[in-house]
């Protein structure tokens, strides 16, 4: 173990200024992430400031039916809580598709979005990996199985986002609400939160150093239905090989990019009276993969469709 400091922060701004001022510092909140790659020797800071005690953990309603959520909330509080139960059905869905129980007990909403990619070659230590030693190599690309992006990835890397949490808000329209090191506060479209791999994958978002997320902002509910679906090798404690969500007529798609990835192809194809499977083919005309990976674009397409097929049905 590497050895590290420890501060409960008792309040935003002072939690903000001690990461900002030290480059080896680290939000913790659950630390279901972050905790197992420090285990790993992966993240190695050499001091933790805790903000899961900020007063971030409620949802407030806001003008027009729309919802501000604590980025300090339990994503099992989140998922559970009535109005995005009624109003948001994909969002609660895409929580309880994700991780497990316990963790989901533990895990924070601001955490769920800032959890880095499961790629099995980034959790090897032996194996090179730009996002965990940038200038060393990507395994990932060539290798097997049936992990890999299909849209946005970079010959520098090909691994995935793994929220599902994440694509259900980007086809939500949400956005995050963050204190910046200089005390003001700034909105992010969830669909802009990260970046994509290009030369830099180590780069994972568009965060400065110290800048806490501390709320999500969603709009009133879209019209029209909402669905989630998610194909995995197991029901639990497995990354997700594809997902999907629905809210009207937006579209996202997880797990086939270094972000949430907005399906705006299929969008086009539905706006136009094209079918659930016109706008899913729409959208994998798109893609670009490895030969590996080629399965997938027809996972990816049939779920797609799929899952329009099921929003349409709850409208």
């Amino acid at each position: 173990m590497k050895p590290f400091t420890y501060e409960r922060a008792q309040d935003a701004q002072a939690a903000v200024k001690a990461v900002a001022d030290n480059p080896g510092a680290r939000f913790l909140a659950g630390g279901t992430n972050l905790l197992d790659l420090m285990k790993l020797e992966i993240e190695t800071p050499t001091h933790l400031v805790d903000v899961g005690r900020l007063p971030f953990a409620g949802v407030e309603e806001m003008a027009g039916g729309g919802l501000k959520i604590g980025g300090a909330m339990t994503n099992s509080k989140l998922a559970n809580h009535p109005a995005v139960r009624e109003r948001y059905p994909v969002l609660a869905r895409a929580i309880l598709s994700g991780a497990s129980g316990q963790l989901r007990n533990k895990a924070t909403n601001a955490g769920n979005l800032l959890q880095r990619t499961r790629c099995g070659y980034f959790y090897d230590t032996a194996k090179p990996c730009n996002k965990r030693e940038p200038g060393s190599g990507c395994a990932a690309i060539g290798a097997p199985g049936g992990y890999g992006a299909i849209f946005g990835a970079s010959p520098a890397c090909i691994a995935t986002h793994t929220s599902d949490m994440a694509v259900a808000l980007v086809a939500l329209d949400a956005s995050v609400e963050t204190m910046t090191p200089d005390g003001a506060t700034r909105a992010i479209k969830v669909e802009d939160l990260h970046r994509l791999p290009g030369e830099t994958p180590q780069v994972e978002t568009h965060l400065a150093a110290g800048e806490l997320i501390t709320a999500i902002t969603l709009p009133p509910p879209p019209p029209g239905g909402q669905a989630y679906a998610k194909v995995r090798d197991r029901a639990s404690y497995a990354h997700g090989l594809a997902m999907v969500a629905v809210a009207g007529n937006r579209v996202a798609l997880g797990a086939v990019a270094a972000k949430p990835w907005r399906a705006s192809a299929a969008e086009t194809a539905l706006e136009g009276g094209g079918s659930p499977d016109e706008a899913a083919q729409a959208q994998i005309a798109t893609a670009q993969a490895e030969d590996r990976l080629t399965h997938k674009l027809t996972l990816v397409r049939r779920l797609t469709a799929a899952t329009i097929e099921d929003a349409r049905r709850t409208s």
